[in-house]
């Protein structure tokens, strides 16, 4: 498989994902969604990552605090996020606002790591957040002050940050990790907490039917956004670099909002491909460096 379509399918993965998660909205529940994705994908990852999670059990042991805070950022919490928002947003707002993330990343890493934050990278951030603005207020910035917000947009966003403080943690994971071990530590972690959801949320009486379509669902988030997009992303990386490939994540928004007009009827807005347009311009710009002359 040529590597540019690696590094290609995630975004389509994850942008099916937001799009699957809004169709569904009324037949299965945000958090058993979310733990039934996570429990597939785990039965997936088992007989592959077995042989790697006995041979570097003592390592996993070592680092359980950090592969603990992992799980909850990016198993438990991130998708319920998602899944939560999706409710009661629709699919192309919640993936173009996922576009903001990177820019979530950059302050994240200057206030958490110190990483220092040029001109362009300032200007990047505050354009991309005037874009998140025209999304989540249909276009109409100045009722700002008086809007009732969209908690569907709200869990977005939050799902967002979350993934910046997931993704900038994530340079502290042990380097002799095998990729495999990882996301199988970290799924198993993670479904300890959903569970406990799970579990509260059928004594509320949140309970979907188990039907072919609904298990259908269950199978596609479980391996093509679950476990197929993080072995395909690794492997770009591998030979592309973590730049290049990450360029890649900026289909996501694109893929996104043709799958929702092609499978859920929704229209494309002036407001969305404006917000589009300032994020984009916001990401660029973030990914310039000042120069300077000796």
């Amino acid at each position: 498989m040529p590597i540019w379509l690696l590094a290609a399918l995630p975004p389509l993965f994850w942008a099916g994902n937001f799009v699957l998660a809004r169709a569904l909205h009324a037949d299965i529940p945000p958090i058993a969604l979310s733990f039934w994705r996570w429990s597939t994908a785990l039965l997936i990852l088992l007989p592959f990552a077995w042989p790697g999670l006995r041979r570097q059990w003592p390592l996993l042991r070592q680092h359980w605090l950090l592969l603990s805070l992992l799980a909850v950022l990016g198993i438990a919490n991130y998708n319920t996020f998602v899944y939560l928002g999706l409710q009661q947003t629709s699919a192309t707002n919640g993936v173009l606002l996922s576009s903001a993330t990177p820019m979530m990343i950059i302050a994240l890493s200057f206030l958490l790591l110190g990483q220092r934050v040029n001109p362009f990278q300032l200007l990047g951030i505050l354009l991309s957040l005037v874009g998140v603005v025209v999304i989540a207020t249909a276009g109409r910035p100045q009722l700002l002050s008086e809007m009732t917000l969209n908690w569907g947009d709200v869990w977005i966003l939050s799902a967002g940050l979350d993934w910046a403080l997931y993704s900038v943690c994530l340079r502290w994971r042990p380097a002799q990790l095998e990729h495999l071990t990882f996301l199988a530590a970290i799924v198993a972690i993670g479904l300890i907490p959903l569970a406990g959801l799970y579990a509260w949320d059928i004594w509320r009486g949140h309970r979907f039917a188990m039907n072919g379509a609904n298990l259908a669902a269950i199978g596609y988030v479980g391996l093509f956004p679950s476990v197929l997009a993080y072995v395909f992303w690794h492997r770009a990386i591998d030979e592309m670099g973590a730049n290049r490939t990450g360029q890649y994540m900026h289909l996501m928004p694109a893929f996104g909002a043709l799958l929702a007009l092609l499978l859920l009827g929704e229209q494309l807005m002036w407001y969305h491909a404006t917000g589009v347009a300032l994020i984009a311009a916001g990401i660029l710009l973030a990914r310039l460096r000042t120069s300077t002359r000796g």
